[in-house]
């Protein structure tokens, strides 16, 4: 089976892997040893994910040491064994130190990593087996294996990265900075190539090119997106679904619940401008109206609503009301300043959140609302 791979190696292909590996040591180095944010100045990254996140590069520099000594070099004077060896070593340190950097990014809990290496750990036997006696049956197995791995993963992040955007939902008003689906979107594919990668064959000059240049857009990907990622260390953990009614119950005394909390809300959230404080939290309003969060996250839900959806709504009432007296005034403005006025961090959450609330891009509606 791999007797007949071919390792495609000229010098510019070596410049080539050994930059993608200096790449990937630099990018651990810095998330090690600069205590700053370099890329995104106001942002201050999560401490466990920036560990991890150093782990991995870490890691990923010593798979390319590993693969140039063993494979490149013919360790071991076997290319069956030399593969088997190199293989071994990704699916034991690389794959699961990225699984780990994807589920630290899910901040509502602090989830255990055991469960990866648990997982994992069958892989150890299976290739304590098969090495010794060179057999390509039991390395079918492991391809199997880690690809029924795989997809129990991707089964998994999906299941909680739904929940833990509606837990920002009902915890934060500003999204900014906080946001992962895409990235880890693009971390599964990650992850789904390395898989394909390690089950399969890559070579010719084209095929491991690709793979180094993957390398290359990978760290750099998940470099920016450790660096553009707002720790939510001192939120309140997430409470499960089934458990919120209770605590209404438990945590709050009935004599301590707002008997009316919409008016409530309107004395001391509406009026008082609350909404256009950026990253108002949940908590804040909790406290403002004097009651209690897992109670306030309840009342939302009843309504049929989020937290963010609550208010982003009090927010678009306030552009354009802005709107409506500038325009009213004769004064200059831009839609820009006017979002940022309205308390919006960012004009792209702006007009998210405009078109959810409105049905129709801020563009258009002020277009419509000029020609009245």
């Amino acid at each position: 089976m791999y007797e007949e791979q071919l390792v495609y190696i000229d010098s510019s292909y070596m410049m080539f892997y050994g930059g993608a590996a200096v790449l990937a040591l630099v990018a651990c180095i810095y998330l090690l040893f600069r205590r700053s944010n370099a890329i995104v100045p106001g942002i201050t990254p999560p401490l466990r994910l920036r560990r991890w996140t150093a782990a991995f590069f870490a890691v990923m520099f010593l798979s390319h040491l590993w693969w140039w000594l063993i494979i490149y070099h013919s360790l071991f004077g076997d290319l069956w064994l030399n593969y088997m060896v190199a293989a071994s070593l990704d699916c034991l340190m690389v794959v699961p130190t990225m699984m780990a950097v994807m589920v630290v990014m899910l901040q509502d809990r602090r989830r255990s990593l055991w469960p990866i290496a648990a997982a994992l750990a069958p892989i150890v036997v299976f290739f304590v087996v098969c090495i010794p006696q060179r057999s390509n049956t039991i390395v079918s197995l492991v391809h199997y294996y880690f690809l029924l791995l795989g997809i129990l993963f991707i089964i998994y992040m999906v299941c909680s990265l739904r929940q833990y955007s509606r837990w920002l939902r009902d915890n934060y008003a500003d999204l900014e900075y906080k946001e992962i689906r895409y990235s880890v979107i693009a971390f599964v594919i990650a992850l789904l190539f390395n898989v394909f990668y390690l089950v399969g064959s890559t070579t010719g000059k084209f095929a491991q090119y690709a793979v180094q240049a993957f390398d290359y857009m990978f760290v750099i990907l998940l470099l920016w997106r450790v660096e553009t990622l707002q720790s939510l260390d001192e939120t309140p953990t997430q409470m499960p679904e089934q458990e919120e009614e209770a605590a209404v119950s438990t945590m709050v005394p009935p004599t301590a619940l707002p008997p009316n909390i919409d008016l409530l809300l309107e004395e001391r959230v509406v009026v008082t401008q609350l909404y256009l404080q950026h990253d108002v939290k949940i908590d804040d309003l909790s406290k403002a109206i004097g009651t209690n969060r897992s109670y306030l996250s309840l009342y939302f839900k009843r309504q049929n609503t989020t937290y963010n959806a609550y208010i982003n709504g009090l927010r678009i009432q306030h552009f354009i009301r802005l709107y409506r007296e500038a325009v009213a005034a004769k004064r200059s403005f831009t839609s820009q300043q006017l979002a940022e006025e309205s308390g919006f961090r960012s004009y792209s959450t702006f007009g998210n959140a405009f078109k959810q609330q409105i049905g129709q891009t801020a563009t258009s509606w002020m277009r419509e609302a000029a020609a009245e």
